[in-house]
């Protein structure tokens, strides 16, 4: 039985959206405050954190955010550009090129109303190794590192179907790698970073399904949808 990949996207994102919504209603059931197991892992990630993993970890989570996310997010839009063909005009070349940075940069304000929204404080000061701010769910570097891999990995299938495996595991290795920097270095607590993935992958899969049918416009592809 073959499952239309639209169908099998609609069904992550409505998984995604679930988990995520059981997630918050789970914390915020708990006050916001943490769980004993979230406590228990920041005591331990404070007590195992020498000098050069901690270096480490700082340099890693920069990766996670700011410009190299947009950078990611424009370099994907280049590959599916580029695999649209040259048959379409400026503005739709425009467009295409730029959709995955604004889906990024709207991901980001839908982030931000929720963290705001939310209002869980973050650890305490006194065990970060990193300058923080904000509230802290969902993870913000958790989320871009996620979303902008994520965009990448989705343009790298659509310009090259045979890497679509290898890009994915990529995409997801980075992700979890820049979220658990943030445990590591205190600015967060697990279930924040956890909200962080879940978000980033409903708002890639809610992308996918309504890019989708214009970029096969513009390729004049026929495959099934």
């Amino acid at each position: 039985m073959n499952v239309r990949p639209s169908t099998a996207v609609g069904a992550v994102l409505a998984l995604c959206v679930a988990v995520f919504a059981a997630v918050a209603a789970l914390v915020a059931a708990h006050g916001w405050t943490p769980f004993g197991f979230e406590r228990g892992a920041l005591d331990w990630v404070v007590a195992h954190r020498p000098h050069p993993a901690e270096r480490a970890a700082e340099l890693l989570t920069e990766l996670g955010t700011g410009v190299f996310s947009y950078l990611f997010a424009l370099a994907a839009g280049v590959l599916v550009a580029r695999a649209t063909g040259p048959h379409r005009s400026r503005p739709a070349a425009v467009a295409v090129l730029l959709a995955p940075v604004a889906w990024l940069a709207a991901g980001q304000l839908l982030r931000q109303g929720l963290m705001h929204g939310f209002g869980r404080p973050r650890p305490p000061a006194a065990d970060w190794a990193f300058t923080a701010h904000g509230f802290a769910f969902p993870s913000g570097h958790a989320f871009t590192a996620a979303l902008s891999a994520g965009l990448l990995a989705l343009a790298v299938t659509r310009a090259r179907p045979g890497a679509a495996r290898p890009a994915a595991t990529a995409a997801a290795a980075f992700a979890v790698l820049i979220g658990c920097t943030r445990v590591y270095l205190g600015v967060h607590w697990p279930l924040d970073v956890l909200a962080g993935w879940l978000l980033a992958a409903a708002w890639l899969a809610l992308g996918a399904l309504l890019f989708r049918s214009p970029i096969r416009a513009l390729r004049g592809d026929r495959s099934p949808r």
